[in-house]
């Protein structure tokens, strides 16, 4: 069963001196570049998965809007071309990317059910950097990993 809140999982950190089980886990998450992102449903096996990566990713739940933009601006599909309105018009049921990330939100719908769109988003690193103690230490310290909660929106839309 699917949760109704939607985690965004970010990697911050890269491959050097990773261990073989974490990197395994980045992996299957599809987390293989620093600063690539991801949108999974909140539920118990996902969660397992977060706490093993949790010092290499940043993660919080994602909001509806900030969904819409990360789709808009950084949903590719095979090819290189961008996601847009008039493809899920064509390929799906849903007549614009709006209407697609209300019911991702509410679960009756996947990134899946989008014909060829990759499940990754590819962000750039943010505008004026990270926080100021640095990418080695957790965010409840001033850094940047692990879970920030819903401030995890204005992390990405410093990165889109």
């Amino acid at each position: 069963m699917t949760g109704k809140k939607r985690i965004a999982i970010i990697r911050i950190r890269g491959k050097v001196h990773v261990r073989r089980g974490i990197e395994d886990t980045l992996n299957l998450l599809n987390l293989n570049h620093v600063n690539h992102c991801v949108v999974i449903d909140d539920r118990r096996e996902y969660r397992g998965m977060i706490t093993k990566i949790n010092d290499y990713v940043t993660w919080g739940e994602v909001a509806q809007e900030t969904l819409e933009k990360l789709l808009e601006t950084r949903g590719k599909i095979i090819g290189e071309k961008k996601l847009s309105d008039e493809y899920l018009k064509k390929n799906t049921a849903y007549s614009s990317i709006k209407d697609f990330a209300a019911d991702f939100m509410a679960a009756k719908a996947e990134l899946k059910d989008i014909k060829d769109l990759k499940p990754v988003f590819r962000l750039n690193p943010p505008r004026k950097g990270h926080e100021r103690v640095g990418i080695k230490h957790p965010y409840s310290i001033g850094g940047v990993l692990g879970y920030r909660g819903e401030k995890i929106n204005e992390l990405i839309e410093k990165m889109i």
